[in-house]
């Protein structure tokens, strides 16, 4: 088995709280200098990469005096507020020895599920790729609730996997891989080489234990590469002190876990449309449009739809349903709720007198629509 980070293009390195902050001692200058070196290394083979980062927390808590994580979120905030300001700066300082620019990004789960918060933070990062900029990315946990807060970064890389459409993610953490059951409790274990994403039988292997410096736990990696293979991206949990892990694995020597994503990447995108995006909006169609979409693989056109609501606006995820209500399927709108019901049961040569101008011919095009 090679590893599929030799082939990867852009890849999201995402690196634990105990192995950042050396098991909650303080930041460890000396590992991040190492994968510093070694993102410098990938950079050189012609890969992109994207780096998110926990340990925040975990140094906010160091400097504090806590011993233990903090239950309440306002004191989770205290220590995110007072150790995002080490975690970057020793990031700046690690890179800049290799003469790359890097830059501090924090997310909330808000900014990836509303639709033009979403966009904007797609375009940010893509547009730091085109500068040579390594993105530090980390959640928001100055200001997040819990409502809103991702959970564990493991989820958050997936996440930029999907929102930058990743070729593998990355998970460095203080575990050699993923083990058939605990190996500290059952001497049969054994060490899981490579799967495929999103196996249920992988869950019911990793448990649900974390640590008390993190928050996550071999099932959030699991459930991390689940989510990162519905866009495509290919998954490697491994240990974050092997040495020379990364540029290793860039040459493709077979290292940790490899969790294989089965679906392509034009289909996951669908899927991830599907799945993830709320939707701003709701169309009814008629028989004849209903059939089209179903079994001639169409696009819709507006004169197949009879109804229009909610408001959304050009680029927002709408639902389209039949005339009962069933949704039939899901799609990215080339007009706005009020433009949609001017045009609606005309014929798409109508559109310009209609609306004074012309997006598309179609209200939403067959590659910006998936299936229900």
């Amino acid at each position: 088995m090679n590893s599929v980070i030799q082939k990867a293009k852009r890849i999201i390195i995402k690196v634990g709280s105990s192995l950042v902050t050396n098991d909650g001692k303080g930041l460890d200058a000396g590992a991040i200098e190492k994968w510093a070196t070694q993102i410098a290394e990938l950079r050189a083979m012609g890969k992109e990469v994207v780096l998110v980062s926990s340990g925040a927390v975990a140094e906010g808590m160091q400097r504090l005096g806590f011993d233990k994580r903090p239950t309440s979120i306002d004191e989770l905030q205290a220590c995110a507020a007072v150790g995002q300001m080490g975690l970057a700066q020793i990031y700046e300082t690690s890179f800049r020895a290799h003469n790359i620019r890097t830059a501090q990004v924090l997310l909330t789960h808000a900014d990836l599920a509303d639709r033009e918060r979403y966009l904007n933070a797609r375009s940010t990062l893509f547009t730091l790729l085109r500068f040579g900029v390594v993105a530090i990315i980390n959640e928001n946990d100055t200001v997040v609730t819990d409502e809103i807060k991702f959970g564990d970064n493991d989820t958050l890389g997936a996440l930029v996997a999907n929102l930058i459409e990743g070729d593998a993610l990355i998970i460095l953490t203080d575990q050699k891989g993923l083990y058939t059951a605990d190996p500290r409790k059952d001497p049969n274990a054994e060490f899981v080489h490579e799967a495929k994403a999103g196996d249920p039988a992988l869950e019911v292997m990793a448990g649900d234990a974390g640590t008390s410096i993190g928050r996550g736990g071999m099932i959030t990696k699991i459930l991390a590469a689940k989510r990162a293979a519905t866009s495509g991206a290919h998954t490697v949990i491994a240990w974050g002190r092997e040495d020379a892990v990364l540029t290793r694995l860039a040459s493709g020597e077979a290292i940790g876990t490899q969790l294989n994503a089965q679906t392509a990447q034009l289909t996951a995108r669908k899927q991830w449309m599907a799945d993830h995006l709320k939707t701003a909006g709701k169309v009814v169609l008629d028989a004849g449009a209903v059939q089209k979409l179903r079994n001639e693989g169409k696009s819709l056109l507006p004169i197949g739809v009879t109804a229009v609501s909610g408001e959304f606006g050009r680029g927002d995820v709408i639902t389209c349903t039949d005339g009962d209500g069933h949704a039939i399927a899901r799609g990215i709108s080339n007009y706005t709720s009020s433009e949609a019901r001017r045009i609606m049961r005309h014929p798409s040569a109508e559109i310009q007198s209609i609306l004074g101008f012309v997006e598309e011919s179609e209200l939403i095009h067959r590659d910006n629509m998936v299936l229900l």
